[in-house]
Order: C-alpha cells, then structure tokens, then sequence
C-alpha cells in the first residue's frame, strides 16, 4: 500500500448527499474476482451516457458533460469532496478500490458511513471529516476558483487551503500510522514475522503430532 504522509492535489466536488456504494461502482461490475481495473468504471451510471457492462470500450462511450469528474477543469483530481453519508449502502469494499484505482487519495466530507469509512483505511484512501460549515466553504472556493489545490498534511492532520485557512481533523492514531507507513492488514502481521516464526517452531517441539511434514 503507497504511505500517505502529505498530499498536494487537485480537488473536484461532487456536491450530492448519501451517495451509495452502488453509484461508486455498480453492481455489474463487481464480477471480477481481480482487486484491479474497477477506476475505469467509478460512477459509470453518472459518468456516461449509456449503460456500462464489463468489458466495454469505454473510449468509445459518451461522457456526461455535466459530471464534475467529466469537466476538463477538473481533470486529474486526486481529493474529492462529496457532501453528507458518503459511501452509504452496501459493504461492498470494490467502491474503495474503484476510487483508488481512478486516481483519488482522499475523500472530504461531513459523514461517511461507517463500512466504507473503515474500508478507506484499509486500501490507502483517506477519508476526511470536516464540519458542514467547512465543507460549504470548501464547495465555494472550489466553485469559484479554477485549478484549486488543497495540501493535506496527516502527520499534522491539516487541510491547508489556498488563501489561508487550515482546518484541523481527526483520525484514529493506528489508521493514522498505517497510512502513514503504507501498512494494510497483511502489513501489520508482517511486522511481527519474527515471533509468528518463533512461535511456530515452539509448537512443533512441544506438539509434534500436530505438524507430520516436519516428522523424519
């Protein structure tokens, strides 16, 4: 997983409330038994004219020019910010990997739900509570201004904005070191390889019968 220590990038808003799982990526594509290639299709029903399948050329399909994502303005965004329940519906941890995968490394908004907060951590994204006041600002300055650029600092847990203001946020100090460190869930046993090793070889000594290949 790629650390997240401190981030510079171009922000684009998706100004909608309890946007679900299913609008992330759509059910028809979670068909893959692959961790890859989901990107290509984060909000495919908003994205595109027609209706997505797997496997489609999606080249050849018309974009939504309406759709923030589409707007050339807003192209290469790597901070999207989204309003009130973000990541509602179902557990599905694909809706994490697609907004990875399209190029985001964080995600602000007022409330995520509570799944797909936690599936963030696990997959190197970082999700961002800010107060409804902050994120009203947020929506302002990133409407009025072309090309805005935030800078989040995790270390310091900032948001830095141009113009002057920081806004302060919280986040759990063990999701916070595992960003900080690129550490997902088979990072952090890893860590402790040495004593899993040591702890296997004990047991063989004292319970032989439960590890016959290691019997000559």
């Amino acid at each position: 997983m790629e650390p997240f220590r401190v981030h510079t990038g171009l922000m684009v808003p998706l100004d909608r409330a309890n946007v679900d799982t299913d609008a992330i990526i759509p059910k028809q594509f979670l068909k893959s038994i692959k961790r890859t290639g989901f990107g290509e299709n984060a909000f495919d029903e908003w994205r595109y004219m027609d209706h997505g399948e797997p496997g489609v050329d999606n080249s050849k399909r018309a974009l939504n020019p309406n759709f923030a994502l589409n707007q050339p303005r807003y192209k290469g965004a790597t901070i999207l910010l989204a309003r009130k329940n973000f990541g509602c519906g179902s557990s599905r941890e694909h809706a994490p990997w697609a907004l990875q995968q399209f190029g985001f490394r964080a995600i602000i908004a007022p409330s995520f739900a509570d799944i797909f907060y936690n599936n963030c951590f696990k997959n190197g994204l970082l999700p961002i509570v800010l107060s409804e006041l902050q994120v009203d600002h947020l929506f302002n300055v990133v409407m009025a201004t072309s090309g805005l650029r935030l800078t989040i600092d995790l270390e310091r847990q900032l948001v830095e904005v141009p113009g002057g203001e920081v806004y302060q946020f919280e986040v759990d100090d063990s999701r916070k070191q595992s960003l900080l460190n690129g550490w997902d869930e088979i990072g952090l046993t890893l860590r402790h390889v040495d004593k899993i090793r040591a702890y296997e070889q004990s047991r063989a000594i004292r319970e032989p019968w439960i590890f016959p290949e290691q019997r000559g």
